[in-house]
């Protein structure tokens, strides 16, 4: 019941600071301020700018690529259930030794059985993959939108800001 608090809480924190931080649609899918930058530094100022004005919206882009990793590849989504309900069902069914015929069976054993099965089928799932195709989807994706759209008139008036 504490780790469902405090998962609670997590989630209410994340709200209150990333969610909120959420620019619209209509802003960040604004086709008139689509233009190819002229050069390389005009083009990592835009980078410079827009990831950090956009943040939000890129850790969402990240989450759905992430969701969308696990939904089409079945075999990791059935390790990682495995790996994890393995170590609940552990902890909350078998603290204890427990005695089978002339066998006992404590915690450790679980464990290693655990591990024995679940590890080559986390293999096999190719979790490396997924972490890279994940890694090289949201970058190609958030380097091309940041690269692309021009700063808003707002970004003008930050340097002015700081300088306050």
């Amino acid at each position: 019941m504490e780790a469902f608090t405090r998962v609670t809480d997590v989630v209410k924190r994340l709200k209150e600071t990333r969610l909120n931080a959420l620019r619209p649609p209509t802003e960040f899918f604004d086709f008139h301020r689509i233009s190819r930058p002229g050069d390389v530094n005009q083009a990592v100022s835009r980078i410079s700018y827009n990831t950090r004005y956009f943040s939000a919206n890129y850790m969402f882009i990240v989450a759905i690529l992430a969701v969308y990793a696990l939904i089409t590849s079945p075999l990791l989504l059935f390790s990682l259930a495995f790996l994890t309900g393995g170590f609940a069902a552990i902890n909350k069914f078998a603290p204890d030794p427990v005695q089978v015929g002339d066998h006992i069976i404590t915690q450790k054993s679980l464990y290693t059985a655990l591990f024995v099965i679940g590890i080559p089928l986390l293999w096999l799932s190719s979790p490396f993959m997924t972490f890279f195709w994940l890694v090289g989807a949201s970058s190609c994706l958030i380097l091309g939108h940041a690269c692309l759209v021009e700063p808003g008139i707002e970004s003008e008036y930050t340097s002015i800001q700081e300088a306050v």
